[in-house]
């Protein structure tokens, strides 16, 4: 696999979503980490501090870098520079998708660039747009924890629109909200046990659902006949993109599915370099297709 886009601001593009907005119109959404920050502060202040990157697309292969999403009054509005060198805000994972009416984005907010892991609240925020450019800030939603990241939204075969998510305050498994109208969410509880993961994305190809999770060190799978009850491909140890898999010293991270015509495409990010920083921090952005292969969900390279 190649790379196809690579952040020209820190070199940090992660978690990358991709929707198709019309002909010859595609558009990417991700975390700018801060990997080539010059002065980001101590710890992993380097993976917070960040905002939304947005770049587009004719077909999906060719990106260009298009801003961020900077905040203003009401929301977040694309602009066409670089972020600030100093934020007080983090921005992580967004997800986008249409409603059949407007663009609902799901994205996780932190209060302040922290510069350790435990200790600070984390929560799924939601945004409203008509045109993926300018957003309006709905709010925070009630789950089921204030440790949540990671959103992961779709509209499941009972009718209903399932709200998959990491909770860091239940040892970091997926947990699921349920929405009749994406006004109010009610808890499902836990959708996906078991080792500690994230990034949790679902959709249905081939007869089944499927979801994929990222183990940091390849993607999990799971299958289901109806999106709520979900089996595991393989056994415990088994992995999609794993070490090996994808054109690079790593393997694939963090990413989430689009739908062009007959091909399903996933989106996801890896480290192409080796070595501490910044080396190690830069990320780059490819795309495997998927496949149902007897019964089972393929990464063709």
């Amino acid at each position: 696999m190649i790379e196809l886009y690579r952040d020209p601001v820190y070199d940090g593009a992660t978690d990358p979503l991709v929707v198709i907005a019309g002909p010859d119109d595609w558009w990417m959404f991700y975390t700018q980490r801060r990997a080539t920050h010059p002065d980001p502060g101590p710890g992993v202040a380097w993976v917070h501090g960040s905002r939304i990157g947005v770049a587009r697309s004719a077909d999906g292969i060719r990106w260009s870098y298009a801003g961020t999403l900077e905040p203003v009054a009401d929301g977040l509005r694309l602009d066409a520079g670089g972020p600030p060198a100093e934020t007080d805000r983090t921005h992580w994972a967004p997800e986008v998708v249409f409603d059949g009416q407007i663009w609902r984005m799901y994205v996780t907010e932190i209060d302040g660039v922290p510069d350790r892991w435990p200790g600070h609240a984390r929560h799924i925020v939601e945004y409203r747009s008509a045109d993926l450019c300018g957003w309006h800030r709905i709010g925070a939603l009630t789950l089921d924890s204030d440790r949540v990241i990671d959103a992961g939204v779709a509209r499941t075969p009972d009718g209903r629109w399932r709200l998959w998510y990491k909770d860091e305050a239940a040892e970091s498994v997926t947990k699921v909200a349920v929405s009749d109208d994406l006004a109010t969410w009610e808890s499902e509880g836990t959708a996906i046990g078991g080792q500690p993961h994230e990034g949790p994305t679902a959709f249905e190809l081939g007869g089944f659902w499927w979801m994929i999770v990222d183990e940091w060190r390849g993607m999990g799978v799971y299958r289901s006949g109806d999106a709520i009850s979900w089996q595991r491909q393989g056994g415990a140890d088994d992995v999609i993109l794993g070490a090996g898999a994808v054109s690079s010293p790593g393997f694939g991270h963090h990413g989430a599915s689009v739908r062009d015509g007959t091909d399903l495409w996933f989106y996801f990010f890896t480290h192409p370099g080796v070595g501490d920083e910044p080396e190690g921090r830069r990320c780059a952005v490819l795309r495997a297709r998927l496949e149902v292969r007897g019964g089972e969900l393929v990464a063709v390279h």
